[in-house]
């Protein structure tokens, strides 16, 4: 014992102007030593039961070590790389001896012992290369001083290291079941249903975790750590290391400082000098990532996908309090594609119907058969606001929102073909009318004022009359009043089937019609009309509705309005 020590003094010398205390598997001590985290950033030694992050610049290794105290002890090593593979391996170094005389009976000089540790390799115990999690394990294992020892061949890259003298009551890493693969459930369009079975660690052990999903276009990844250095890489190198903070002394060789190995000098596994070097900076493309942690579900749905698309699905168990994490076996799924667009031609001056599901789109084609100078477009959406862009031989001209009758007028160009495309709302269903034509004599469509609301009077209110008022235009306009009786409890459901504004008066019947009348203002100001209905029962509701009919026939409904009359007069 005396002689590991002894050994591990001259480690932990160099980090601090007094020696640190070795880190050690009494509780208490190792508690109050964790919670100090920074007493290891500086350290080469390796914390007994907790998980440190640290960094490796390319082509360059670095040692840790870890003290076992006592023969046949449990023993467990995990590497875990995050953005790049890497090579490492463990060993069992051999202590010089107490004495370099039988006389003196004292121990050699620190600095002595220093460089024969370093310039004996050990025995070497275990070794691995590559990016997946590794872990060494050891069931009993002697007493003594180990080394582990990384490198990156590849690039600049963080990793995470854990190592336990208590494996079995420790347990860090949450477990994954006797099937730990993702399945795909079912596969759509732009959604994607992920299942895994639950994690041991919160079916049977009842700790907290949580599952993290990752999805990406890129490749499956094998631990949460990875994810995180590419969801936070630059254009740049990562984020520079802090001296005093994240750097080991023999690191600043890096930077200029003399390191023990050698002015500029570090030795890789070969033993091979490996040249000095700077900082290396790598251009990145960023890489679209999202990771959504959804609590302690195990299936999870994911949308807003694009379609006929490659996705990669991964999911990671992570156990709440520490954050230590365990990949399950990533899937990946290409959605379906979407339904090639049938284009429907239009015709110079007809009007016609369109219909577009939830979200959904629709392309319409116009092709004018002779030379024109102007094109009209009429746009009449009869429920929710539409999407509407319009392109001339592939150049767009019009992109725009439209709510109710809009008219759009673009430049002609001979033998010139316009492509339209509609785009639905998200809330729900979305009907139509269009009408293109290059001759324009009279609008098809009548001219609506920006607010056609239906105003009601209180006070005009009698048990058998209701007066009501709306605006009108400039241009004269035939209008028509329709009245029906609906329930006192008639809801939103109801009204927003009323409010389908290209249902013409053709659909009501003869028996709701109030009146037509013919009417305009040049005086937009005074561009209001009313009308008083008679005939209606006390204590009745009315639904009133206005029609606004244009010189081609084609009607436009004033949003409706339900009037009760009075109950008692």
């Amino acid at each position: 014992m005396v002689l590991i020590r002894w050994g591990v003094l001259w480690l932990l010398l160099p980090l601090a102007s007094w020696a640190q205390k070795l880190p050690t598997r009494d509780e208490e001590l190792f508690q109050m030593q964790i919670q100090d985290k920074a007493q290891f950033h500086d350290s080469s030694m390796l914390p007994d039961g907790a998980e440190i992050s640290s960094y490796l610049f390319r082509d360059t290794s670095k040692r840790y070590f870890f003290v076992v105290e006592e023969d046949n002890t449990p023993l467990s090593v995990t590497v875990t790389p995050c953005d790049a593979p890497l090579e490492w391996k463990l060993s069992l170094q051999e202590l010089p001896e107490e004495a370099s005389g039988e006389s003196s009976g004292e121990p050699e000089p620190l600095e002595q012992q220093k460089q024969q540790i370093i310039n004996e390799d050990g025995t070497e115990l275990f070794s691995y290369k590559g990016n997946d999690v590794e872990s060494f394990m050891s069931s009993s294992s002697p007493s003594g001083l180990y080394q582990l020892e990384l490198l990156s061949t590849e690039k600049d890259t963080h990793f995470k290291v854990y190592a336990t003298t208590t494996p079995e009551s420790d347990q860090p890493y949450p477990e994954l079941p006797y099937d730990p693969r993702v399945d795909v459930t079912s596969l759509g369009h732009t959604t994607v249903t992920l299942v895994w079975k639950p994690s041991p660690t919160a079916s049977l052990l009842k700790q907290p975790i949580q599952y993290c999903v990752v999805i990406n276009r890129e490749h499956n990844f094998k631990s949460l750590c990875a994810v995180e250095a590419k969801m936070t890489a630059d254009d740049a190198f990562m984020m520079a290391p802090k001296p005093g903070l994240d750097f080991s002394p023999f690191d600043f060789a890096h930077f200029g400082f003399p390191s023990e190995n050698g002015p500029g000098r570090e030795r890789g596994f070969s033993g091979k000098p490996v040249p000095k070097m700077g900082r290396h900076i790598y251009s990145k493309a960023k890489v679209d990532i999202q990771k959504i942690c959804i609590g302690n579900k195990n299936i999870y749905t994911v949308s807003d996908l694009k379609p006929d698309t490659q996705y990669y699905f991964d999911v990671f168990v992570v156990k709440v309090p520490s954050n230590t994490s365990t990949a399950y076996i990533g899937t990946f799924a290409r959605t379906k594609e979407e339904a090639k667009q049938k284009t429907v031609d239009l015709k110079d001056g007809k009007v016609t119907d369109v219909f577009i599901k939830r979200k959904g789109t629709k392309f319409l084609r116009f092709a004018p058969v002779s030379s024109h100078q102007k094109v009209t477009f009429f746009v009449h959406s009869c429920l929710d606001i539409i999407q509407i862009q319009v392109r001339r031989d592939g150049k767009l001209l019009l992109s725009q929102n439209v709510e109710g009758v809009h008219q759009f007028q673009l430049r002609g160009k001979p033998k010139a073909k316009y492509l339209i495309k509609l785009k639905g709302n998200k809330k729900g269903a979305s009907m139509l009318k269009i009408l293109v034509t290059t001759r324009l004599h009279k609008q098809s469509f009548p001219s609506l004022p920006e607010d056609t609301r239906i105003k009601t009077f209180d006070k005009l209110r009698t048990c058998s009359s209701a007066t009501v008022a709306w605006l009108g235009t400039q241009e004269r306009n035939k209008f028509c009043i329709y009245r029906k009786e609906v329930d006192d409890n008639y809801n939103e459901n109801q009204k927003k089937r009323e409010q389908n504004q290209c249902l013409g008066p053709e659909t009501r019947k003869k028996s709701e019609k109030v009146l037509c009348k013919y009417f305009h203002s040049q005086n937009l100001q005074k561009a209001v009309t009313t009308e008083t209905i008679k005939g209606l029962q006390p204590g009745r509701s009315y639904l009133i509705d206005v029609y606004v009919i244009g010189h081609g026939g084609h009607s436009v409904k004033y949003l409706s309005k339900v009037v009760k009359t009075r109950k008692f007069c």
